[in-house]
């Protein structure tokens, strides 16, 4: 059976102090939001494969990050260079050192507080998403 869930994830990662993770995407031809900050996440390897052990894996390769209480937060719909897809979006809490992460992929990763982010070039997806999370946060996560 093939699956019709967004075959894109992506985590919105919180701290104790309300910082969110941003990913520093390359600025390299072909990919989505090359060159902008981001939230973590990839595309699903199959239709079998789900959104929720999708953005685990990703996570897992991107950053060596596991988050085991993940909850699934949105679905947003996206223009990458493929042409139009949906990208599951999911919250988690995380206290640690962004530079100590392992990254695999981008530039880096970094802690920002929600009032810096509009100082900063975005895929705007992600930026929407941030914004829609901050009007409804209640703390972590």
């Amino acid at each position: 059976m093939i699956s019709q869930e967004p075959m894109g994830t992506a985590a919105v990662i919180t701290n104790g102090r309300g910082d969110y993770l941003l990913h520093l995407r390359d600025n390299i031809p072909g990919i989505c939001d090359p060159g902008a900050w981001s939230l973590l996440g990839g595309g699903r390897d199959s239709d079998q494969e789900s959104p929720a052990d999708a953005i685990a894996r990703e996570l897992k390769e991107e950053a060596g990050l596991v988050l085991p209480d993940l909850l699934p937060y949105t679905v947003v719909t996206v223009q990458g260079p493929e042409g139009e897809g949906r990208i599951t979006v999911f919250v988690g809490c995380w206290d640690g050192d962004a530079g100590e992460l392992a990254l695999t992929e981008g530039v880096m990763l970094h802690w920002f507080p929600a009032e810096m982010l509009p100082r900063l070039v975005m895929a705007a997806w992600a930026r929407a998403v941030i914004e829609q999370h901050e009007q409804g946060r209640n703390g972590c996560g």
